[in-house]
């Protein structure tokens, strides 16, 4: 199936908008930046008057077989109080990180055009009994995964 650039470009804000939501419907109280050119795409209160800051990151149904849960030259650098959402609409999971976090966990380019960017791979691919290729979530990762957000409630300050 052939995509359309405006498909393609929308899907990021689209999968921020539903995460979001989904926060929303939990009781967080969020707020969306008006520009996002610091990689915040929401802003938590939390009950005690403190504010965390989240980056969400979506992959698409429609990526190639084996990239459901790969998030690629990503820019960071350690942050306090701050957490990505990773989301992979065709395994339909959620993975939340803190800063710290996702540095332990995830790669650094060592070489090519996105040299010193991150990269994290929550998947893995393997042939099932009947010879389809097949993704799955790694279970390394599954102390990360969450199906709420709960932990954006109970987080502690500079954590």
């Amino acid at each position: 199936m052939a995509f359309t650039y405006r498909h393609n470009a929308g899907f990021g804000k689209r999968i921020e908008y539903f995460i979001i939501g989904r926060m929303l419907k939990e009781g967080l109280d969020c707020y969306v930046p008006l520009v996002d050119d610091d990689g915040i795409d929401c802003v938590i209160r939390q009950d005690n008057g403190h504010y965390i800051e989240v980056q969400i990151k979506g992959r698409s149904k429609d990526v190639k077989m084996g990239d459901a849960a790969l998030f690629a030259a990503l820019e960071h650098e350690p942050r306090d109080n701050y957490f990505f959402v990773f989301y992979s609409e065709r395994l339909e999971k959620t993975w939340i990180l803190s800063s710290e976090e996702f540095l332990q966990e995830c790669v650094t380019n060592l070489s090519g055009k996105n040299i010193g960017k991150k990269s994290i791979w929550f998947n893995g691919c393997k042939t099932n009994e009947i010879g389809k290729k097949v993704e799955y979530a790694k279970e390394r990762y599954d102390k990360y995964l969450t199906e709420n957000f709960e932990r954006f409630k109970n987080v502690g300050f500079n954590q």
